[in-house]
């Protein structure tokens, strides 16, 4: 059986200085991608516009807001981003002329529900695994006002951005099936870049407890230097997955109930579920994954030596490790 293939349109928001780090990313400003290990550098010059940006993200969003006379506030939504892209399968075997086609007519069904004035960038990413498009606009309504939640602000109108993507897409390309939308499923989406993150921390994970390994009061003062250098990424690191995780709560509550119905379920995948049941199954095992890496995480903190965390930083860093909780109370 081949795969399914889906059209994926997901949105975001963003309020002020993080629009920069979004640009960034988008326009490929910075030099290294440490916290994205799926850019390949060296196939970016591949990337390419189909909406090229005036200037700085921020500045054309502000100057947009300005001219139409709108009032805002320091939690104003100045910006919104729709991500468009399929699933890999899609593009296999697709040349570079068919790829563009592709997001060509998502950028048509774009322009066709918000006014193209109001779009500030749409860039496609060939550098990464699977590629996609960045689609930045301000959002401003027909009669002039910005209101992002009037745009894309709720489920039902996320549901209904969803259908009329699908739709629109299926004409050109019927061999696309609509995705699962958080309403149908019951379950928020967690961003791939929190798998991405946590990919990196599992890394420095395995390598702090290779450290930890038959660490003793003779030999802990000889490995608290690479240790220390080790901690001042990885703590951090816990302490924004701490931070993200909890946002999905439900998520995990519900992952960590279905656990062993869903092991019972995978032995069977093959021969009792259809594709879209597989793909659900199996995407309920990676949040639970996700969940029992971030508890790795934090036990292997809890085996550091007092002696260790003294050299590494002195009582104040020891309490700010203490301070990290040890569950998401699920």
């Amino acid at each position: 059986m081949e795969k399914a293939q889906y059209a994926i349109l997901r949105f975001a928001k963003y309020k002020g200085p993080e629009i920069s780090n979004i640009e960034a990313h988008n326009e490929r400003t910075k030099e290294k991608y440490a916290s994205n290990p799926d850019v390949d550098s060296s196939r970016s010059r591949l990337n390419f516009h189909l909406v090229e940006p005036p200037g700085k993200y921020r500045a054309e969003a502000e100057r947009q807001i300005a001219e139409a006379g709108c009032r805002t506030r320091k939690d104003s939504v100045r910006l919104v981003e729709a991500m468009i892209t399929a699933s890999p399968a899609f593009f296999k075997g697709k040349k570079r002329a068919e790829i563009k086609a592709f997001f060509e007519q998502a950028l048509k069904f774009v322009e066709e529900r918000q006014d193209k004035k109001t779009l500030i960038s749409a860039v496609v990413h060939m550098d990464e695994k699977t590629p996609h498009m960045h689609l930045s606009f301000v959002p401003l309504t027909a009669d002039g006002r910005l209101c992002a939640k009037e745009i894309v602000g709720n489920k039902k109108k996320l549901t209904l951005w969803q259908d009329d993507f699908w739709s629109a897409m299926v004409e050109k390309y019927p061999d696309l099936e609509r995705g699962e939308s958080a309403s149908q499923t019951g379950r928020e989406h967690i961003p791939p870049r929190v798998f991405k993150e946590m990919c990196r921390l599992n890394k420095q994970r395995e390598r702090l407890e290779q450290l930890l390994t038959g660490i003793n009061p003779l030999n802990a003062k000889l490995r608290a230097t690479e240790i220390s250098r080790l901690l001042d990424g990885y703590i951090p690191g816990v302490e924004k997955m701490q931070s993200q995780l909890k946002k999905y709560k439900g998520v995990f509550a519900k992952t960590a109930a279905e656990n062993r119905e869903l092991q019972k379920e995978n032995k069977q995948l093959a021969c009792s579920l259809e594709a879209v049941q597989r793909e659900s199954i199996l995407k309920k095992m990676q949040d639970l994954k996700l969940r029992h890496d971030y508890e790795a995480a934090l036990a292997v903190m809890q085996r550091i030596p007092p002696e260790v965390l003294e050299i590494y930083a002195g009582t104040k860093s020891e309490q700010r490790l203490v301070g990290i909780d040890n569950t998401l109370d699920l």
